[in-house]
């Protein structure tokens, strides 16, 4: 898999690209998540046609605070890459790739649910785990361990 097509693509919207064990995280500026994956799943060679994870990630004591991750799976090749993203935490929002994998969604909702991170140009960007008038987001690592 030849992932450093995408420096040549993207640019300096490709902030790092790294390995460990095996397997390769690239990690992108969040105004740019929409046409990377378009061609992570559009180029022949790499053909990314199965996200089969999207998720939140708090790191409550740094800047930026919050990660969308992305996994991604290939099964034409067989191959497998992370994809993340930062989200500031004063405005937490990125773009959806509904447009690009349909099964986006629920992850999507899921992630907004738990961590409060928005995304735009979602179909139906609501609470898909918590009650409709449930306060705060429970994945939060600032959430009270008891409860509100």
């Amino acid at each position: 898999m030849d992932i450093d097509i995408l420096r040549k693509q993207f640019g300096n919207g490709i902030l790092d690209i790294s390995y460990f064990r095996g397997e390769c995280t690239v990690t992108v500026d969040k105004e740019i998540i929409v046409p990377v994956c378009r061609f992570l799943k559009e180029t022949e060679g790499l053909a990314f046609d199965f996200l089969s994870d999207c998720c939140g990630v708090d790191r409550l004591s740094d800047r930026p605070r919050f990660w969308v991750v992305y996994h991604l799976y290939s099964t034409a090749y067989n191959h497998r890459l992370r994809l993340k993203a930062a989200v500031n935490d004063d405005n937490p929002v990125i773009d959806s790739v509904v447009s690009v994998w349909p099964t986006a969604d629920w992850h999507e909702r899921e992630c907004f649910d738990m961590f409060g991170i928005t995304f735009s140009n979602h179909p139906d960007m609501r609470r898909i785990l918590m009650a409709h008038d449930f306060e705060g987001h429970p994945l939060r690592k600032d959430f009270p361990l008891e409860g509100r």
